[in-house]
């Protein structure tokens, strides 16, 4: 039996690796930096945007120019190539930002790449502030005892808050860099806070939402409940941070519904993933879920937690959406999840959302936004 097992777990490793294409980058023109030893790295979809991941950095060869070699299944990819921070990322000549680089993978591919400029070389204007009045930070360093680490957060309190004495539901975001502020996005704000404002101009409902910064490099572990390749998961102490320290003190200090049906919780990305496991673990805390564009391939343990939670879900609001043009796997891992879901697709509480043009980018999440806000506020 043992012989047996050992014989079809060898053919499914030799036709999983058979179905890979050889992949050769070449860098052929290389600016000067600043480094006195650079380094350089191709950040990706295929990687997790991860701008200094070891396994893609180029090696130099006797030509003098830099390589890097990888088996990869045929897909569409997008990429740069930095020197180790999103700080020394590739610009054009001038030093302005570039569009990802675009690969359409279907067998053995050399790609040469001339890179034009790093962002480092120039003198960056500093960006300039866009968040509404209603957007304050909270803490610039909240300590989170669960990771012994410190974060800034920010919250969004409606215009009428200080007008009228009421309670108001409240939605918890991740990556609070990238909600409300463009001069501390690293690739384009969401602008809730303009959302917001236009919304409940209109007649929405009103939401407080308090934002979480994320760690930088430790993004992909703190967001992540389950060890991965990129290292030890820590989002179930995320998760309790925001359950056990974080909620209590909004809640303290701020006129809020407590209870799950006037709690939400949202992300994209790592941050979909987190927000998943959180209403999974937390169905009692947390009634909502906002679920864009969810990295579930860096976590697939989450399906069997959502079969373990049983109907512990079944009269959660959880809305799931992401693009046709985002990594290959997105939507069917997602499919996936939603199917465990809501076997039945008779649940309108559980509401999946495809889009044709959906990119893996802040301005794709922002026009969604909107319908998963009027999803939750009714």
């Amino acid at each position: 039996m043992k012989s047996i097992y050992l014989l079809f777990a060898f053919i499914g490793l030799f036709f999983n690796t058979a179905a890979q294409v050889k992949l050769r980058f070449e860098l052929k023109t290389v600016p000067g930096s600043k480094d006195s030893v650079p380094e350089f790295f191709i950040s990706g979809n295929f990687n997790a945007w991860n701008s200094k991941d070891t396994a893609f950095r180029f090696l130099k060869i006797p030509n003098g120019n830099y390589m890097l070699e990888k088996q990869l299944m045929p897909d569409r990819y997008e990429f740069k190539i930095t020197r180790g921070s999103w700080a020394k990322v590739e610009t054009d000549n001038k030093g302005n930002a570039i569009g990802n680089r675009i690969l359409n993978l279907h067998k053995d591919t050399l790609v040469k790449i001339d890179i034009l400029n790093w962002a480092d070389n120039f003198e960056q204007a500093t960006p300039k502030h866009t968040a509404s009045p209603h957007v304050k930070v909270l803490d610039t360093a909240f300590f989170i005892p669960q990771l012994n680490t410190k974060r800034r957060v920010w919250i969004y309190l409606p215009v009428s808050y200080g007008l009228i004495p009421k309670k108001y539901p409240v939605l918890y975001m991740h990556d609070g860099q990238n909600l409300f502020d463009e001069s501390t996005s690293s690739f384009g704000e969401w602008g809730i806070d303009e959302l917001l404002d236009q919304l409940i101009a209109n007649g929405g409902k009103e939401w407080i939402v308090v934002g979480i910064d994320h760690g930088g490099s430790e993004r992909l572990m703190e967001y992540n409940p389950y060890n991965s390749k990129y290292g030890k998961g820590k989002g179930r102490a995320y998760v309790d941070f925001l359950v056990h320290s974080l909620k209590p003190y909004i809640d303290r200090h701020y006129r809020t519904f407590k209870g799950s049906k006037n709690t939400a919780i949202a992300g994209s990305s790592m941050g979909g993933l987190i927000s998943m496991y959180a209403i999974a673990a937390y169905p009692h805390v947390f009634g909502k879920a906002g679920i864009f564009s969810p990295a579930f391939w860096l976590g697939k343990e989450i399906e069997a937690e959502l079969k373990n939670a049983g109907n512990k879900l079944k009269k959660h609001q959880i809305y799931f959406v992401a693009g046709a043009l985002e990594d290959k796997s997105m939507l069917s891992d997602m499919q996936i999840v939603y199917q465990i879901l809501n076997p039945t697709r008779g649940n309108k509480s559980i509401k999946l959302i495809e889009k044709a043009d959906g990119e893996h980018k802040e301005w794709f999440w922002n026009r969604e936004f909107v319908d998963f806000y009027r999803f939750i506020s009714n």
